[in-house]
């Protein structure tokens, strides 16, 4: 379990997680020695995963975005993942209940190439329907 601290700079990790110790520890009000073992506390405990690259708003706003969702044959959903996987414009999978079976969040550098990359992952074997919905702005990115 995490406490409230832990969840604070958790929440300023993720809003940049190149920020220095002694950043992170004077935004907290506290020490720098305090922060790194709250953090290499948190990795060991898996809770920090990992760090990763968001991009600028100007670099995102040149993509176009879009949410697929997907049934897939039961039996083949592994295969349809695991190609999934090795598409690099799949940012997210998601397995969901419902309609679908899984949300694919995915991003291209164009219209013409997000229809092309639609109608590859609805091509793949095992992949039964499709439904797509373009992302046109998000208003919460946390």
């Amino acid at each position: 379990m995490t406490n409230d601290a832990d969840r604070a700079l958790l929440a300023l990790l993720r809003e940049n997680a190149r920020a220095s110790t002694a950043e992170l520890a004077r935004k907290l009000g506290v020490s720098r020695t305090t922060v790194q073992s709250r953090i290499e506390r948190l990795e060991q405990r898996g809770v920090i995963a990992g760090y990763s690259v968001k991009l600028s708003p100007d670099y995102e706003k040149n993509l176009v975005r879009a949410h697929i969702l997907v049934t897939a044959l039961p039996k083949v959903s592994a295969a349809v993942e695991a190609v999934l996987r090795r598409i690099p414009e799949v940012r997210t999978l998601h397995s969901v209940s419902g309609n679908f079976d899984m949300i694919v969040v995915v991003e291209a550098p164009s219209v013409q190439d997000l229809d092309t990359l639609i109608d590859r992952i609805g091509a793949l074997e095992g992949v039964e329907r499709t439904l797509s919905s373009i992302i046109l702005s998000t208003r919460i990115d946390r």
